[in-house]
């Protein structure tokens, strides 16, 4: 009887899952329920749709790859089996924002066959997440797949109606280095992501991806009436991806979120990233630093040897002189190697990245540098010419691990690599990936400038520190259009910020620009302190020459700021008008809270329910003065404490182009 009542219950759950086979549709929902991923497959094309609450952010949307000289898969196709499973850890990051990140989801795995052609297998894999949900392709070893090249995706995303977002294009303007528009969705171009999104109904959305290893970045235009779809970033020969079996895509990413702060404290680009492969961590530092940099921008000084040249023995140990007295870790010497001197294009001078220019006694800096306590930080300055790079690279990492170098900022100055390929194309990607794992190999951290824009890889590679992919604050020194308004540090934080940390090089004191008295950075010194705690870096760098920090209030918090911590919390913003972040120090039970705004005067009111309740808090404040502006008294600032508490409620005024800076110190 028994084995009966089995056979019964085998059969019913057969029944059961071929009944739900037949109408093609299945749903993965967030673990609290709230956020729902629908698939199902109509008149045989895959499909996927997203609900929060039971309403539609995401319309019936395509899903699928084409290829070269093969049919794609996705458009005839039936569901053969489905997976389900649920995940929930908590995990520590090396460095971050947030020690500790919840990677909590539930995850359905439908498995396709195409109904014509060869029958072949793959799978669409859902991960649905509290803040956001994620998706990915796969194809497994088969017999009648096994190298391919795809030339797009079908990947769509259906808006319910059309909102407005914040956007930069796609290939138009250099290394994501653009102004953010915000303007209704009807876009014209092929836009990057990040793309975020206002909804109109309370709701946010954020477009990106995770896990970018080996494939082309995607980008997205408008098809249809509120329809994005997925552009991948070519090869010079047209395809998009060339790729072999066994095969995954990187998860497509949607952050879901009631308000702009909870797109910034969203985990889930980290969260679809593996964990490290890097086993022992102890030698991968946050820090702080200043560079022979800011003069160059300026025209003191030059990269190229001659006069004026900033990367001499003499200026060096200066500025690490400077740096051990002020406690920073590091000091940035760009101009040190031989290519400087030539137009350096891909098709004339290369660099050298082992051979420094006469002037600039490596071993006697570095070894100055480490009887101070002061880490140099090396340059790698490609032009854009990777092979030529790729070719030096283990012997370029040596020759700084012989030194004592362990962070190396790399740069792409130039359109195309090597002449021909996008930044941001699979090539890019192989290269910036190979340049980050022979990195960690030399224990070698990586500040890379020009990039592809990031896609939570630092989980994985915790060496790759830090990246630029976004206008930052070298725009103020020689801008033709006046520098960054003062709106643009409002925006990036809900927008580039998303994709993770920025090297915009802040820390400017000085305001007047002899070379180009037009351009100069807008804001006020009280807001160049705030952006510190505002923009996150774990390398953050005092960008001004040494000499205009000198007997300055303001600087002593540049000093004091962490760049690793505890934990995050937005405690008011609108994108492109205001942000104000609270963090607390990983080492410490001190808060740190940066407000900025953006050209209009502001008071903003601030619950202190972050801190520890029953304490009292000393807090050291960096205010705006009585009559600061950006454009008319950007330098006044007020510096003082006050006592507080968790119940308390703090104003603080902002100027035009203006900030604040806190540090609260428990009792």
């Amino acid at each position: 009887m028994k084995i009966i009542n089995i056979i019964i219950l085998i059969g019913l759950i057969v029944w059961l899952f071929s009944c739900n086979s037949a109408d093609n549709s299945y749903q993965v929902a967030s673990p609290d329920g709230k956020i729902v991923v629908k698939f199902e497959v109509v008149q045989k094309q895959a499909y996927y749709s997203v609900l929060k609450n039971k309403n539609h952010l995401i319309l019936p949307s395509k899903l699928g790859l084409r290829f070269q000289e093969m049919k794609p898969l996705g458009d005839h196709v039936e569901v053969i089996s489905i997976q389900e499973k649920s995940f929930n850890e908590t995990w520590e990051q090396v460095w971050g924002e947030r020690r500790l990140i919840e990677n909590k989801y539930d995850e359905l795995t439908i498995k396709l066959r195409e109904t014509n052609g060869k029958g072949r297998n793959f799978y669409i894999i859902f991960r649905a997440f509290n803040d956001g949900i994620g998706f990915r392709y796969h194809i497994p070893d088969q017999g009648n797949i096994s190298e391919f090249r795809i030339t797009d995706e079908f990947t769509e995303f259906k808006l319910p109606k059309i909102g407005k977002a914040w956007w930069i294009p796609a290939y138009k303007e250099r290394f994501y280095e653009s102004l953010y528009r915000f303007t209704p969705l009807n876009i014209p171009d092929t836009v990057c992501t990040p793309l975020t999104i206002e909804m109109g109904d309370s709701s946010f959305l954020s477009i990106h991806e995770a896990n970018l290893t080996d494939y082309a970045a995607m980008n997205l235009y408008l098809s249809d009436t509120s329809m994005l779809t997925c552009d991948l970033t070519p090869w010079s020969t047209g395809e998009k991806v060339r790729a072999s079996t066994p095969f995954e895509s990187p998860w497509r990413t949607i952050i879901i979120a009631e308000n702009p702060g909870d797109l910034i404290t969203s985990s889930l680009m980290l969260n679809l990233n593996e964990p490290s492969k890097i086993k022992d961590t102890s030698w991968i530092k946050t820090g702080k630093y200043i560079g022979i940099w800011w003069g160059m921008h300026q025209n003191k000084y030059t990269w190229s040897q001659g006069p004026k040249h900033g990367a001499t023995t003499a200026n060096a140990m200066r500025y690490i002189d400077f740096a051990a007295e002020n406690n920073f870790d590091g000091v940035l010497i760009e101009g040190w190697n031989y290519g400087w001197d030539e137009d350096w294009t891909v098709n004339g001078h290369l660099f050298e990245f082992i051979k420094p220019y006469p002037d600039f006694d490596i071993k006697k800096i570095s070894n100055y540098a480490a009887k101070k306590g002061v880490k140099i930080i090396g340059h790698h300055e490609t032009g854009g010419a990777s092979i030529n790079y790729e070719n030096q690279l283990e012997d370029a990492f040596k020759f700084y691990q012989k030194y004592g170098v362990n962070t190396v900022k790399t740069g792409y100055v130039s359109d195309l690599l090597d002449g021909k390929e996008y930044h941001s194309s699979q090539y890019g990607v192989r290269h910036f990936r190979k340049v980050i794992e022979t990195a960690a190999s030399y224990h070698i951290m990586i500040d890379n400038h020009e990039p592809v824009i990031p896609t939570g890889l630092q989980r994985t590679f915790p060496n790759l520190m830090t990246q630029e992919g976004v206008r930052g604050q070298e725009w103020d020194a020689w801008s033709t259009d006046g520098g960054n308004p003062p709106d643009h540090t409002t925006v990036i934080p809900f927008t580039r910020g998303l994709a993770g940390p920025m090297d915009f090089t802040f820390g400017t004191f000085d305001f007047n620009n002899p070379v180009l008295p037009d351009t100069r950075v807008r804001t006020t010194i009280a807001k160049q302190v705030a952006l510190y705690v505002v923009i996150y870096s774990p390398l953050q760098m005092a960008s001004d020459l040494p000499e205009n920090y000198s007997d300055n209030e303001a600087f002593r918090f540049i000093k004091e700021v962490p760049t690793d911590w505890e934990d995050t919390q937005v405690l008011k913003g609108k994108i492109g008008d205001y942000i104000v972040i609270a963090r607390k120090d990983r080492q410490s039970d001190n808060w740190y809270v940066g407000a900025i705004t953006d050209e209009r005067e502001r008071s903003i009111a601030i619950n202190l329910s972050f801190l520890t309740s029953d304490s009292k808090y000393q807090v050291q404040i960096i205010a705006d003065g009585e009559q600061a502006n950006w454009d008319t008294n950007p330098t006044t600032f007020k510096y003082y404490n006050r006592e507080v508490q968790s119940i308390d409620t703090l104003v603080i005024h902002l100027a035009p182009g203006g900030g604040q800076a806190m540090r609260f110190i428990p009792q």
